[in-house]
C-alpha cells in the first residue's frame, strides 16, 4: 500500500466534507487539481501505465455518481470528488473504495431521513430509483420513461454526500490496511 496516495485522498476528501456540510457544496477549485496531482504523480511513478490505471479508476468511481446527478438530481460535485480520488487511488482500490462510499452514503441517507422524520419518503425515493434503474438496464423502459418515472429533485432529501465520501475513503483505507495485514503483505 502506498501512503501518500491514500493521505492525500483521506485529506482531501476530510476538505470536501467540511465545504459540503459549512456550504453544501465541493468545490473545483479542489476537484480540478486533485485530479491533475493524482494524474502526475501516478505518472511520475509509474509511468503511462499508470496514468491510464488512474484514468479508468477516475472513471469507474465517477461513473454511479453521474448516473446520479443526471437521473436522480445528485450533486456533480460528488462525481468530480470521486473522479479525482480516483486519480489518486487508482484500479487495484476502486472496487473496496465503491462499495465503502455507497455503503457509508447509505447510512448516511437512512439515519438522516430518520433524524429528519422522512424516513418513509426517503426509502420510497430509492425504491423508485432502483427500480426504474434496473428496468433500464434490462431493456424494460426506455431512457425517457425512466427519467419520467424518477422522483422529482425536490422531493428527494439532499445530504451533504462530501461526510459519506470521506467517511468510505476512510473506512476503505482501513479495510485494505487490515486485509493486508492479516494476509501476510505489507
Amino acid at each position: 500500500m502506498l501512503w501518500a496516495p491514500w493521505g492525500v485522498a483521506v485529506a482531501a476528501s476530510m476538505i470536501a466534507a467540511a465545504s459540503d456540510l459549512r456550504t453544501r457544496r465541493i468545490p473545483n477549485r479542489l476537484t480540478g487539481p486533485l485530479f491533475i496531482c493524482g494524474l502526475a504523480w501516478t505518472t511520475a511513478t509509474h509511468g503511462f501505465s499508470g496514468a491510464a490505471d488512474s484514468l479508468l479508476a477516475s472513471m469507474l468511481l465517477a461513473a454511479p455518481f453521474v448516473l446520479l446527478f443526471i437521473f436522480a438530481g445528485g450533486g456533480a460535485a460528488d462525481a468530480k470528488l470521486m473522479g479525482a480520488l480516483g486519480a489518486w487511488l487508482g484500479m487495484s482500490n476502486c472496487a473496496v473504495v465503491l462499495v465503502a462510499v455507497l455503503c457509508c452514503g447509505a447510512a448516511l441517507g437512512i439515519g438522516y431521513a430518520f433524524a429528519k422524520g422522512q424516513a418513509q419518503r426517503v426509502l420510497s425515493n430509492l425504491l423508485i430509483i432502483v427500480t426504474g434503474l434496473i428496468s433500464l438496464l434490462f431493456g424494460h423502459r426506455n431512457l425517457r420513461e425512466t427519467r419520467e418515472a424518477l422522483p422529482e429533485p425536490v422531493r428527494m432529501l439532499s445530504i451533504p454526500y462530501g461526510v459519506a465520501i470521506f467517511s468510505g475513503i476512510c473506512a476503505a483505507g482501513i479495510f485494505i490496511v487490515l486485509w493486508q495485514h492479516l494476509g501476510g503483505r505489507s
